[in-house]
């Protein structure tokens, strides 16, 4: 059996109301089928609410969810196609999910709109369900990896790609003189912002990364971030315009087997192979200083293994 497709939220009675009641109330019902594990049931319902609301894009996509979760993968591959055509910016992520069914090639990377609608939605609770609830660890895990590597080290500026509330921010504040974050989720960046960690915080895609008026970021780290990327090379290549040599690079991934490159999870978030990370990291002019293996998570009751990176720009 197919494992389920993960990424887009449930449809809940206060958030994403199509417009027309009775298609809410059917969907409502979608939803508690789905949990029951009826998903053929689900699919029925989501089809019927799509018919009293044909614009309705979230349903569209979660009608597919539950097609692709019943074993129906043609009649998913078509809504989710119905979808994009709908909306190119995509921001649910139906193209991600062709590629789960493997209907599509894998992206190299997600729709910006997809990633900042997921955070946003989640800002909230956000750090209570990963910390407390899903055990993560990266931040202290990528922190004791850095000093480990430079035990004295003092940065003059750091840059916190995918920032979100700060959780890696906290760690950094006192070994950093600058902290600047950067984020695709207005609603994470609003936690962060409450924080006072950093010196400036910037909306955007991690490519988009300002450079400092007065020289290099001598520390980038991105910390549970590069999940939502497949292919690395630019992100590497972009930190490198960012630093000098001997600048830091401290950043986790999801581990891979069975590849020497990247591939999409159920969860929608991509896993790398370290040697994928070796020949990325090389392109772009890091050395690795340090790389290890541990669990960053737990998901769905399943621990996570992902490989914390430190490397150093030649």
């Amino acid at each position: 059996m197919r494992e389920p497709l993960h990424g887009t939220p449930p449809l809940r009675p206060s958030l994403h109301r199509s417009g027309d009641d009775l298609a809410d109330r059917r969907a409502e019902y979608a939803e508690a089928y789905a949990r029951a594990g009826d998903h053929a049931a689900a699919a029925d319902l989501m089809a019927q609410a799509m018919e009293r609301a044909p614009d309705w894009l979230l349903g569209r996509v979660r009608w597919g969810e539950f097609l692709a979760d019943a074993g129906e993968a043609d009649a998913a591959g078509a809504v989710f196609r119905q979808a994009l055509r709908q909306d190119e910016a995509d921001p649910y992520g139906a193209r991600l999910k062709l590629a789960r069914l493997g209907a599509e090639p894998v992206p190299d990377a997600p729709s910006p709109s997809f990633v900042a609608g997921l955070f946003d939605q989640y800002a909230d609770g956000f750090e209570d369900a990963l910390v407390r609830r899903l055990d993560y660890r990266v931040p202290d895990l990528l922190m004791a990896l850095l000093q480990e590597a430079a035990p004295e080290a003092r940065f003059a500026a750091a840059l916190d790609l995918g920032c979100g509330t700060g959780l890696m921010g906290e760690r950094l504040k006192p070994i950093c003189h600058r902290l600047d974050g950067i984020d695709l989720s207005a609603g994470m960046l609003d936690k962060a912002r409450r924080k006072r960690l950093y010196d400036t915080l910037h909306e955007g895609d991690i490519l988009a990364a300002p450079r400092l008026p007065a020289g290099a970021y001598d520390l980038v780290t991105a910390a549970d971030v590069l999940t939502y990327l497949g292919d690395l090379r630019p992100v590497f290549a972009h930190a490198a315009s960012l630093q000098g040599p001997g600048s830091w690079l401290a950043f986790s991934t999801e581990l891979a087997s069975g590849t020497d490159g990247f591939v999409l999870r159920p969860s929608l978030r991509y896993a790398h192979a370290p040697t994928y990370l070796d020949a990325a990291l090389a392109g772009a002019g890091y050395a690795i200083v340090s790389q290890t293996a541990g669990t960053l998570r737990r998901d769905r009751g399943e621990a996570i293994a992902g490989t914390l990176t430190i490397a150093r720009l030649t």
